[in-house]
Formats: C-alpha cells, structure tokens, sequence
C-alpha cells in the first residue's frame, strides 16, 4: 500500500449528531471534532478554527455501520441467487462456482465488496472468508482488505473443500501463518478472527480440532447456527455441552435454533448477527432479532451474501425492523391484545452500529462517538425529498435513507468518502477486474459436469442441495 498522508485535524460542523453513547445523548447543531484519528470532543458550537471543516447542517452524524457476517468474496457474482433458496445457493456457490477462483478473483471480490460497503456508510466489516482453498487465495484476501481503506476483521473461514457439507477436513493451520505475517498488533486497521464451520457443518471430531486451533490462535469466533433444516439439531447446546461456548462467539443467524440455545448464548455472554435481508429471501426462517431479545441477547446485523441482496446496512436496518414488527404485530393480534412496539428505530440504529462494534470486540475502538475512540463517522444528507423536513432522525435513517444519500465517510481520522464520492478509488479498475472475473467463473462452469448451465443472466436455477 502507498504511504498515508499525515491525519488531518477535522470539524464537522452542525449536524445532528446521533452519537449512540447513552452518557452524551443526541445533539441538534453540534459538531464532533477529530484530531489523531481520534474524536475529542462532540458538542455544540466547539470554537475551532484551525481544522478542515466538513458542513454538517441539514446531515445527521452518526458512526459509521459494523457490518458483523459478510462472505464478501461473492460480490462479483451479485444477485445472480435473488430468486434462489438456500438450498440452491450451497448447490450454485460452495458446490459449484466457488471451486474456479483463483487468487486474483478473491482480491477483487474482497475489494469490490468493501469497497462497496465503505460508500454506503459502512465503516467497518467482518469478512467471513471461507473460499481460501490455498495460502495464496488467503494473501490475496488479506490484501483486498488491506487496499480497500476499512475497518476490516479477516475472519478465516477454509476453502471450498471444506464446505463440501460434512467435511471432515481439519481447519488449515494456515492460520497461524497469517496470523503472523499480518495481524501483529491488535491496534491496527484490520484485524483477525475465525470463522468455524460448527456442528451443523461439520463433524463432532473435525468441530472439537477447529475450536482447539481457534483458541491456539487467540481470536474471536463466529459460527453459523440455526440456518434453515440445518439448525434444528441443537448445535449451540451441542456447543456448550462440549465448551465451546464463551463470550469470545458470534452466532450467525440463529433463525432455528431453539429457546434454550438462545438462553445459552445469553448467559455465556455470546453474541449474536443477524442478516434478515438473506434469512427472510432464502429460508433461514425468521429473523431471531425479537427471541434473541428476549433473551437477553442484543443483536448486531450483518450483510451475509450479495448473490441475493443489496450490500448496503439501510436495506438490513428496514427489512430487521419491518419483520420483526409484523411477527410482533401478528403475536399481539392472534392474542387479541393492544400493546405498542416493542423494536423502535433506535434499537436498530444501535444494532448497525455499538452493537456490531461489540460483536467483533472492537466496542473499545468503534461504534459510537465517544471521545477517545477511532474517528469512524457517516454524514447523512437529510435534505433530500424523501426525507425533508427532518421531524425524527433515527426513523429517517431506518426507513427512508438509502446510500446515496450518504455525503462523508471517515474511517479512523481518515475521509474516504467526501461530498457524495469516494476518495483515491479506482473505481474503472475495479469494475474492470470484477467484470473480468465474473467472466472468468461463468466460462469455467459452462466447461464443468457439474455447473454446465451456470449463466448470470438470472435464469440459471441450481438443484437445491439437502440440509442431511
């Protein structure tokens, strides 16, 4: 990567600022200001003159979204599973085209799809990578990231081999290699988890020797459970049972998994991602966001796939809200009670934002605007017409605001997004080897036995692969 200019000192100067730290509150006409990469101060009319000023008036401030679960090698063939069951994904991704990319394909989707998220007010994203078949495929991941100017959590997830579900192929001990050679300090832009495949995709044994290199490792872990047919055989008591439960996991989804599963993870001090967009298209079941509440578990939201959906965390705020509230409103009803919502706009605003930041354990670093941490912001343009005049922010932001209403994107003291257009990004070149790995994937499938009549037109509709 090219030398990083030197840290600018930054005001940005009366916005609405939502800050999601409970001791400061939301502020109408305040600034925040940055100095070191770090914010130092968030209050009204701050008396600075000796910083670059970004206008904030008619904008909301607010951190920037933690993206906590996204397979973000697949953004090169987005939408082509917007009409798929989950069934067909395992059988067109993980048993079909994931087996033709090479390297240079997973650093392209890797940067294509951060890239992406980073425009839209994503500041920071877990990228549960598991299409690393060799150490190659996994340098060329890391250097996405590295390229891409985020917040990023490398989170190691195997390769194709190993998700021909059950897969009793240990873990790669690449992992430790990597660990090595680029995650020396935790104090820096990006960082390194785990992505285990879990009971449900994976035998007992091949699990127990996965956990052992996770905690070898010394990172955080993230799982899936509960996804589809595949979460009704109690994965997270299976867990627990065998002590691989702690406060150091995520699950992922946890649409099937049952309620004492949820009171485990609740008591273990788990955490939890949920992805409603993906759940809700491809069968997952319904979004856990009201159970897991029920159990003591705050949710953070995650992105998961864009072979199915948009990349964005105004899509998965809206559609965790809207599900949510119809399972609510449908309780209630059946009950023949008259209660109010019980999920407001705000939970959501922090599940997309502190809430992620704790999923990943980067709540010390990210997530809200609390003086001393990195300077990880979003402005929001609220004087477009479809959300003037601003009479409630947060429920601006949940159901009307889309990404390109986002103006400034700052990660770590830096602006990578600035007046509505991303900064030093070869857009062209992405496009170009996206374009040229897309290409790449369709014509080795149209030359397989197994994917012969792949295309990416939206018409090709695998076989749906069976939960076992």
């Amino acid at each position: 990567m090219s030398v990083q200019p030197p840290l600018e000192r930054i005001l940005v100067r009366g916005g609405t600022v939502l800050t999601m730290d409970p001791s400061i509150g939301d502020l109408v006409d305040a600034d925040v200001l940055v100095e070191d990469g770090r914010i130092v101060a968030v209050a009204p009319d701050l008396q600075v003159t000796d910083a670059r000023v970004v206008e904030a008036a008619g904008k909301v401030v607010l951190p920037g979204f933690v993206d906590t679960h996204r397979h973000t090698w697949q953004s090169v063939i987005r939408n082509i599973g917007s009409d798929w069951t989950l069934g067909q994904y395992f059988t067109g991704i993980h048993f079909g085209l994931s087996r033709y990319y090479r390297p240079q394909d997973t650093y392209i989707g890797n940067l294509l799809g951060v890239v992406e998220a980073l425009d839209s007010g994503i500041t920071t994203l877990l990228d549960w990578s598991h299409n690393l078949e060799t150490p190659d495929h996994s340098d060329a991941a890391v250097q996405g990231l590295l390229d891409s100017g985020a917040r990023c959590v490398f989170a190691h997830g195997g390769g194709a081999s190993m998700w021909a579900v059950p897969s009793s192929l240990p873990h790669t001990r690449d992992v430790l290699r990597l660990k090595e050679q680029y995650f020396g300090s935790d104090d820096q832009l990006v960082t390194m988890a785990f992505a285990a495949r879990g009971p449900q995709f994976a035998p007992g044994e091949t699990t127990l020797a996965d956990w052992a290199l996770a905690r070898e490792l010394g990172t955080r872990i993230t799982v899936h459970v509960g996804d589809g047919e595949w979460g009704r055989t109690g994965p997270v008591r299976w867990m627990h049972e065998h002590g691989l439960t702690g406060p150091e996991v995520t699950y992922v989804h946890c649409n099937t998994i049952a309620d004492d599963e949820m009171q485990i993870i609740a008591d273990t001090g788990g955490s939890a991602s949920v992805s409603a967009d993906i759940e809700t298209q491809m069968g997952h079941g319904w979004p856990a966001t009201g159970r897991l509440l029920d159990a003591g578990v705050r949710p953070s939201l995650s992105i998961d796939v864009c072979t199915s959906n948009g990349g964005n965390m105004f899509n998965a705020m809206k559609t965790t809200i809207s599900t949510q509230r119809a399972l609510d409103n449908a309780a209630v009803t059946a009950a023949d009670e008259q209660v109010g919502v019980r999920l407001t706009c705000r939970d959501v605003l922090e599940f997309a934002t502190i809430e992620g930041a704790r999923a990943t354990g980067l709540d010390a670093v990210t997530g809200s605007l609390t003086p001393g941490k990195k300077a990880d912001l979003v402005v929001v343009d609220t004087t477009d017409l479809a959300t003037t005049p601003l009479n409630n922010p947060h429920g601006a932001l949940v159901y009307s605001a889309h990404p390109g209403l986002v103006q400034t994107v700052m990660v770590d003291g830096r602006i990578v997004k600035d007046r509505g257009r991303l900064v030093d990004v070869d857009v062209d070149r992405i496009r170009r080897l996206a374009t040229e790995t897309r290409d790449h994937l369709f014509e080795q499938a149209a030359r397989s036995e197994s994917i012969p009549d792949a295309r990416a037109d939206g018409t090709w509709m695998p076989s749906a692969a069976s939960a076992g």
